[in-house]
């Protein structure tokens, strides 16, 4: 190629290493031949949310229910109407002060939720708390206040944790607001209107902290004497007149689920684990309790509360405007949940036996992620290493503090964290080897170039190598982030910033300056292309830190989502005088250690 024909390398990306329309179609959401969101209006379901099938082992008729819309490649990258995409966290309980493991729940899932932002999409994030239960309640009473009065003390705690972190999050929803209880009772009237809803009495093992019953089978009496559940929480024996969901008649329901759609739940290990506890036989579920009153009360009877489960799943279709399906909100739905790996049963049994039995479509996923523990130590309180949020952001920062845990912990699996091992983050990945090399090579174009992006010259093999790289991982983020493994997207991201560290050390631009100022200019326009690339695609992980790399490199706001990395970095473009972005961690100027 001629030296000025540069159309090809400042313009439009190259063909040898543009990057195709992904063929995935968001987190989660793999079509299949029997995929209902691929039709259009409404069409047969049956329970199992399959177009109806020989051999289906679901008895009940078929409901009729209109399937989300479509998610196609065509539909993507088209600026009038962006494919819609669901995502919420866990709600959590405001029994106390908000702690690192909610923290990395919200910051994993606001990282997908601006993913798919920048590749495109229409997205809604939710996060909130839940409110009811006989948990908040005893630990209000232990406090001297009422259940409300607790959550009204708490919540605020978490919804300023969301603005510490820097969550995205579209709505934050309450269970104690109006509209939650309006869509709790709906559901429950749905429910007791298709047959599954009778009145008995329960007798059996409970969890307070779990808000769970569970199986003698499922308990162990340890050496203290007492007795425990699987999660090694107390249980207590509970004998009350109950409402009960009849989820014994969706065994083979959800069995026929979890095989049409092995994907619905994620990572591999917990579907394992719930295909295994179903196959074992389900029990009819007590949804109601008559020992409190701190809840919302069942339709007809206001003597019993519902099950605190009961309510807070349904928060989901409540930000949705459930039970109103003509609310715009509705076509958000089906949604992505995130949750924790204790809490899998619930959003992957009760959770998908209710919405069947209400005729309302079934979420497209359910991720759980494991816990993280403080040097190789469950937190908790008597320990003292439970961590603060707000203060482990204020001592290392916010973006550095985001990048460690998702880089750091794989995502879906159990995870340690220490000071140590964030400082290494912190001073090895983002001061040395990122922060590094944008310094460099941003100060020798202000230095040599007057601030100036050069024109490159003719590309060299190693040129074409480092860029085709730098290609590549638009599609590796995008196959990472369709199965949540953020921690492999950023490996694949880092793998392109150690590349481009060799790239730069080996051409020495600063021994070009004199000798070869055309090859000079080459290497500096493709490592700062390179740059670009990588702080588009880390802007959901680290948004402030990447909105700086990109000020440095003079990026319009159109110029920083997904569909800007189809073209190269402008020759002829004037940068702004380089600074630092990632300032190395230094245990001498440490305020003490957030531990």
């Amino acid at each position: 190629m001629a030296a000025g024909d540069s159309s090809q390398r400042s313009g439009d990306r190259r063909s040898t290493g543009a990057c195709a329309v992904s063929g995935a179609l968001g987190p989660g959401y793999r079509p299949r031949r029997r995929d209902t969101r691929l039709q259009s209006g409404p069409v047969a379901l049956c329970a199992c949310q399959s177009v109806r099938h020989p051999g289906c082992p679901c008895a009940r008729p078929a409901a009729l229910v209109t399937p989300a819309e479509p998610i196609s490649n065509s539909a993507i990258r088209t600026e009038t109407m962006k494919p819609r995409f669901y995502i919420t966290t866990a709600i959590s309980y405001p029994n106390g002060a908000p702690h690192i493991g909610h923290a990395y729940e919200l910051m994993a899932t606001d990282t997908i939720a601006r993913f798919m932002r920048l590749d495109g999409y229409d997205v809604r994030f939710l996060t909130g708390t839940d409110e009811h239960g006989i948990k908040m309640l005893q630990t209000a009473r232990g406090k001297g206040l009422t259940a409300r009065e607790l959550a009204d003390r708490n919540t605020p705690l978490f919804e300023a944790m969301a603005k510490t972190l820097n969550a995205s999050n579209d709505d934050f929803i309450r269970t104690t607001e109006a509209r939650h209880h309006a869509a709790s009772q709906a559901i429950w009237k749905r429910m007791a209107d298709n047959g599954d809803i009778y009145k008995g009495s329960y007798s059996g093992w409970y969890s307070v902290r779990d808000e769970a019953y569970y199986a003698e089978s499922e308990t162990e009496i340890r050496e203290d004497g007492k007795r425990y559940g699987p999660q090694g929480t107390p249980v207590e024996w509970v004998e009350e007149e109950s409402y009960f969901f009849r989820l014994s008649a969706y065994e083979d329901r959800l069995l026929a689920l979890y095989e049409a759609n092995p994907d619905f739940i994620g990572p591999t290990e917990r579907r394992n684990e719930v295909v295994s506890f179903v196959k074992g036989g389900l029990k009819d579920l007590s949804v109601s309790r008559t020992t409190f009153d701190w809840g919302i009360p069942v339709p007809g009877d206001p003597a019993h509360v519902m099950y605190v489960w009961v309510d807070a799943l349904t928060n989901y279709i409540t930000a949705l405007g459930y039970p109103d399906t003509e609310n715009p909100l509705w076509n958000y739905w089906p949604a992505i949940h995130i949750i924790g790996k204790d809490i899998v049963r619930f959003h992957t049994v009760y959770w998908p036996a209710f919405l069947m039995s209400a005729g309302v479509e079934l979420p497209r996923r359910v991720f759980a992620h494991g816990f993280l523990f403080n040097r190789g130590e469950k937190m908790s309180k008597s320990v003292g290493n439970v961590i603060d949020p707000e203060s482990i952001v204020a001592h290392y920062g916010l973006d550095p503090v985001r990048y460690f845990f998702l880089r750091e912990v794989p995502f879906g699996q159990d995870g340690n964290y220490s000071h140590d091992a964030i400082v290494q983050r912190i001073n090895a990945d983002l001061a040395n080897d990122l922060g590094n090399l944008a310094q460099r090579s941003l100060s020798m174009i202000a230095k040599n170039l007057g601030g100036v992006v050069p024109q490159p010259g003719p590309f060299r093999s190693e040129d074409e190598t480092i860029l085709a790289a730098a290609d590549a991982m638009l599609e590796q983020c995008r196959a990472a982030f369709e199965r949540q493994h953020i921690h492999i997207a950023l490996n694949a991201i880092w793998s392109v910033v150690a590349d481009a560290n060799r790239y730069f050390a080996g051409q020495e631009p600063w021994a070009l300056r004199k000798s070869d100022p055309e090859r000079m200019g080459t290497v500096l326009y493709v490592t700062a292309e390179v740059i670009r690339q990588i702080a588009i695609l880390v802007q959901p992980v680290m948004p402030d830190s990447a909105a700086k790399l990109l000020d440095l490199l003079a990026q319009d706001a159109a110029d920083r989502e997904f569909s800007a990395l189809a073209k190269r970095l402008s020759e002829g473009t004037q940068l702004p005088a380089p600074s630092g972005v990632f300032p190395r961690y230094v245990e001498d100027e440490a305020k003490g250690e957030a531990r």
